[in-house]
């Protein structure tokens, strides 16, 4: 006899979430699928920093002060802290509309805008709504099947729809939106303060060495000397890399800090919205700088609405079989069984009882014949005859 043991299988919301995602840590973790940016960012920062610790913090730790180093751990723990928090997590995921509510909302659409003739092109699925005094468009978006809120976009790269999206960020290797742009922007400053920080002090560096030996002799120098341990090279290379970072990042940083004051975001300003030939006024600006600081970078943090770790289903999957022996009395039992009794038993205990296999020694009512003799009728045949 074989047993069957149903064993339930969780099956959690992230794994049948719709969109280019991936995941990690069972749902905790929420990335884009294009990474490689992202790995490059480590890298970059990770060597540098790497470098600037190795070599020429240990100088100016005994030149200076050893306040260097520590304030520059903590520049970069900082910035290392929020570039995975921009990046592991939910930028803002708005969830597609299920089959009944897509259905309702295109009986919707169809019960106002009416019939449209053929060879007539739909008039724009588009909802008008008031904030402070002044009508925003509600776009529809085709793929999630939902109106979607006001400064919702669609990301083309990750395929959903984001709540107040920013932008796509490689370098994070994630959309940037309402849960994570207050992360991504620290990020950036935080950076850019790194970015200065290394780059000073590796100018400073140099400088205090060529004072000493001259700056020709300090680019000769041979590396891994004791008790310098100038390393000239990778000083050049991080001044080089700093360098250029500078411009980007700082600029960067820069133009995100004008957009928080405002109280706008990037594809807002990328796309005229508040700025085109209507000069329409900013219905989400509060007039105020501070007031637009406050409620971009310390306002409330609305929770994720997906509910990654969520039990979506529970999948039976059958095993563990086993074997035990069957007495007269459960043989007998399975014979008097009649086949609609033993296909409702199924699903609980799958019984298989070997066939009883005929031979002469098992007959008990019939002897054995022997080669040569005469079968010998029994009286209940004469009777079944007559």
């Amino acid at each position: 006899m074989s047993v069957m043991v149903a064993r339930k299988k969780v099956v959690r919301k992230w794994e049948k979430l719709p969109g280019r995602n991936t995941f990690c840590c069972d749902g905790r973790i929420m990335m884009a699928r294009q990474k490689g940016i992202f790995y490059l960012t480590l890298f970059l920062i990770l060597g540098t920093c790497a470098l600037f610790f190795a070599f020429e913090c240990r100088y100016l730790a005994v030149q200076l002060s050893p306040a260097i180093p520590v304030f520059a751990a903590v520049l970069f723990l900082f910035a290392m802290a929020t570039l995975l928090r921009t990046s592991f997590s939910d930028p803002g995921v708005i969830p597609r509309a299920l089959p009944d509510e897509a259905a309702f909302i295109e009986m919707e659409i169809e019960a106002t805008n009416g019939t449209v003739p053929q060879g007539q092109r739909p008039p724009p699925r588009i909802k008008n709504f008031q904030i402070n005094n002044q009508i925003v468009k509600l776009k529809y978006c085709y793929t999630c099947k939902i109106f979607r809120p006001p400064r919702a976009s669609h990301c083309s790269i990750c395929d959903n729809c984001v709540e107040r999206f920013d932008h796509h960020c490689p370098w994070v290797g994630n959309c940037v939106g309402k849960r994570n742009y207050r992360y991504f922007y620290l990020f950036i400053l935080s950076l850019s303060l790194l970015t200065i920080y290394i780059f000073t002090f590796n100018i400073v560096y140099v400088a205090l060495k060529s004072l000493k030996i001259g700056f020709l002799n300090t680019l000769k120098e041979t590396p891994g000397t004791y008790p310098s341990m100038s390393l000239t090279v990778l000083t050049v290379l991080e001044v080089l890399i700093c360098f250029f970072t500078l411009w980007s990042v700082v600029g960067l940083t820069g133009f995100h800090t004008f957009l928080v004051a405002l109280n706008q975001t990037t594809n807002e300003d990328i796309k005229g919205s508040w700025t085109g030939k209507n000069r329409v006024q900013n219905p989400y600006s509060h007039g105020n700088i501070v007031k637009n600081c406050c409620e971009v970078l310390c306002g409330p943090l609305p929770p994720s609405v997906l509910d990654r770790r969520g039990i979506l289903q529970q999948e039976e999957s059958t095993a563990q079989e086993g074997s035990c022996p069957q007495g007269p009395g459960m043989q007998e039992a399975s014979a008097m069984q009649g086949p609609g009794q033993a296909q409702e038993g199924h699903s609980v205990l799958s019984l298989q009882v070997p066939a009883p296999s005929v031979s002469d020694s098992k007959i008990p009512e019939e002897k054995q014949q022997t080669p040569g003799e005469l079968p010998v009728p029994s009286p209940d045949a004469g009777r079944a005859e007559h």
